[in-house]
């Protein structure tokens, strides 16, 4: 059987602090960037790279927080506060570092990396996957957009940013998110349509924001295994074989 490393990252010995998980091989192969929710690097999101390393996808998931200048390995009670000081543009910039990491390792091929953000990642992450035209793939888990004016913090709607993606995405909402309203996740997916690329959307009218975080009072174990295959068959098609 392939062997699984998982481990720590760490800013002195590999650039970035984090966290990776990777099936040893000698071949390069796809590789994922996972942006962490806003409660940090927390352990679901350790679970979840593992399981797509044993799927063959080394996956690395940057500590965002500890990178913009908060060294911890979780920020679950900093976070929130994290990350309603810390401009969009200085995030995208660290998770750029992160991308570059994985870009760069022997066993991954470059041009088979995707991205998949959760909550606050999902927001984030389109900002940085619209401006990193290498990305491959994107999957949004509840990207926690808002009805909200431009702010310093915040100085570009995602909704704009979407519309520059190039690269086929998938999102995954619940009517019961109170985060990105349903109004919201409608002008979310016009964004998402008006780019050109294809796009996968899914509604679950039973779902929660957070339903495939452990760590969540939102928590759906039943909606998280029912979306893993549509999550993974969307990978598989983007970054590893060719479309059904």
């Amino acid at each position: 059987m392939t062997r699984i490393v998982t481990r720590n990252l760490k800013e002195d010995k590999d650039g970035i602090p984090g966290y990776i998980a990777y099936a040893e091989r000698e071949e390069k192969g796809p590789g994922l960037l996972l942006i962490h929710q806003h409660s940090g690097l927390t352990g679901y999101l350790k679970t979840a790279a593992y399981q797509f390393a044993q799927l063959g996808y080394t996956t690395v998931i940057p500590n965002l927080y500890h990178m913009l200048g908060y060294p911890a390995e979780t920020h679950i009670d900093k976070g929130t506060e994290i990350q309603n000081k810390t401009p969009d543009p200085d995030f995208v910039r660290v998770i750029d570092q992160g991308w570059r990491y994985v870009c760069a390792r022997n066993d991954v091929n470059a041009s088979r990396v995707g991205v998949i953000g959760y909550c606050m990642g999902g927001r984030i992450g389109i900002h940085f996957v619209a401006a990193t035209p290498g990305a491959r793939a994107f999957v949004a888990y509840y990207p926690s957009v808002a009805d909200e004016p431009a702010t310093r913090i915040r100085p570009r709607h995602p909704c704009d940013a979407a519309r520059e993606i190039r690269c086929p995405t998938m999102v995954l909402y619940g009517g019961n998110d109170r985060t990105s309203t349903f109004p919201v996740q409608q002008r979310v997916m016009e964004s998402f349509h008006a780019n050109g690329q294809p796009l996968e959307w899914h509604y679950f009218h039973f779902g929660n924001h957070g339903f495939a975080s452990t760590e969540s009072d939102g928590y759906q174990p039943y909606l998280a295994n029912l979306v893993w295959p549509l999550v993974t068959e969307f990978l598989s098609r983007e970054l590893v074989g060719p479309a059904l």
